[in-house]
């Protein structure tokens, strides 16, 4: 049996229309209001490489298996203002393929914005943006009952040592260094091809 088409919604096409004016946008806010970085170098409490991902295929993956690579953690939707951030984020993986590895975590959290099953989220990234990095089972990324591992590690400081910013909308970004040290919050606004996402991955 052929898998079902979904093709994107009018929706979804005028949201990527869009998106050059809420870049624009974004670029206004200011640098410290977008990114935050642990400049103390403080390691984590507990080690992020305990914790595994169930990806949207229903497989198990641990994050340990991506240790001495960097990793870029994404909480993503289908039908959001920055949806064609996945445009960018599908960019800098094949560009960093050898030292980067990019996970997106669709999640429904905001508006509504990721109403789809795992299979048609799949298929929408694939087919509008190429999307080859994993994807996670769509989950809960706020606090919360229900809240993603993942993302309780990535927002409480007690567990990676000093960040306490859950997502505050799609497409928030954390970067974690090759010993799974959590380096970098970038907000939604930060676009993945921004000069400090650049940066920060090749240091």
């Amino acid at each position: 049996m052929e898998p079902v088409l979904h093709p994107p919604t009018l929706r979804q096409r005028i949201l990527k229309l869009i998106y050059p004016v809420v870049s624009l946008a974004g670029k206004l806010v200011s640098s410290e209001k977008r990114s935050q970085s642990n400049v103390n170098n403080r390691k984590p409490a507990t080690p992020v490489y305990n914790l595994h991902i169930q990806l949207n295929d229903g497989s198990k993956i641990p994050l340990e298996n991506f240790k001495g690579k960097k990793l870029l953690v994404v909480n993503t939707a289908s039908d959001c203002g920055y949806t064609a951030q996945y445009d960018g984020l599908q960019k800098l993986s094949a560009a960093y393929r050898e030292r980067l590895t990019i996970i997106g975590f669709p999640s429904n959290d905001f508006k509504e914005q990721e109403k789809g099953s795992d299979e048609s989220i799949a298929q929408f990234c694939r087919i509008n943006y190429g999307v080859d990095f994993p994807l996670a089972k769509k989950s809960k990324v706020t606090r919360g009952e229900g809240q993603n591992p993942v993302f309780t590690w990535l927002s409480d400081p007690q567990k990676n040592g000093w960040c306490e910013n859950q997502p505050r909308w799609n497409f928030s970004k954390y970067l974690l260094s090759e010993d799974g040290t959590l380096t970098h919050f970038f907000d939604t606004v930060v676009e993945p091809l921004d000069p400090m996402v650049i940066k920060a991955i090749e240091s």
